[in-house]
């Protein structure tokens, strides 16, 4: 029986690049004890393999744990039975990472194709929060009008762009700036060093490429 005083919160990963992002915010919310459910939409099972080299939805490598953690709970994108696709499944919020410009326009449309987009019309219907973070460049002007749309229905286009005020060292780094900030919008504690201080230390000369 889950515990009525843990978070919850449903995830979802598409084809959109941006692997490390979802993977180090699974980590981060198992690690936070938040109960989680995922769903990973085909071409994200793609991406994953591509990105990460996972062969399948591994969910003790996503976590970063020895074994699937049992609070990391997941679920195939073509069963839209799925406790998650149901208004009375309650929540704390959803996000999408990466959201690619095909699930931006299936939620923006209302056309569930899958899980991830049912489970996401579903979040805006019962009011909750949706987190999209969208990760393509350029936009299109199609893309453009569904996050209009999305943002004006309640969800909250969060697009992956780090910041580097901090002068991140690795990749790693990088990736922890923006799932810090989708951790902020879920409500999530971390102490991941994404704050602001109004300082910048100097990054000293650079060094071009020999």
């Amino acid at each position: 029986m889950p515990n009525p005083s843990t978070q919850r919160i449903v995830v979802g990963v598409t084809g959109a690049s941006g692997a490390l992002y979802a993977a180090r915010l699974i980590q981060l919310l198992v690690a936070a004890d938040v109960e989680t459910h995922l769903v990973v939409s085909p071409l994200g099972q793609r991406l994953l393999r591509d990105e990460l080299g996972l062969d399948s939805v591994d969910l003790a490598v996503l976590a970063g744990t020895p074994a699937p953690p049992p609070q990391l709970i997941a679920h195939h994108a073509k069963d839209v039975g799925a406790t998650i696709a149901s208004g009375s499944f309650r929540h704390d919020g959803m996000i999408v990472c990466p959201c690619s410009s095909n699930t931006l326009g299936a939620v923006a449309s209302g056309n569930a194709q899958h899980l991830i987009h049912r489970a996401a019309h579903v979040t805006l219907k019962e009011r909750r929060k949706l987190v999209l973070v969208h990760r393509e460049m350029p936009l299109s002007l199609i893309d453009i009008r569904n996050m209009q749309t999305v943002t004006e229905a309640g969800a909250i286009v969060a697009p992956a762009n780090p910041g580097f005020y901090h002068q991140p060292q690795s990749l790693e780094a990088v990736a922890d700036f923006v799932v810090g900030r989708c951790l902020d919008l879920l409500d999530i504690p971390h102490d991941l060093n994404i704050r602001w201080s109004g300082k910048i230390t100097p990054a000293g000369p650079r060094k071009d490429p020999a």
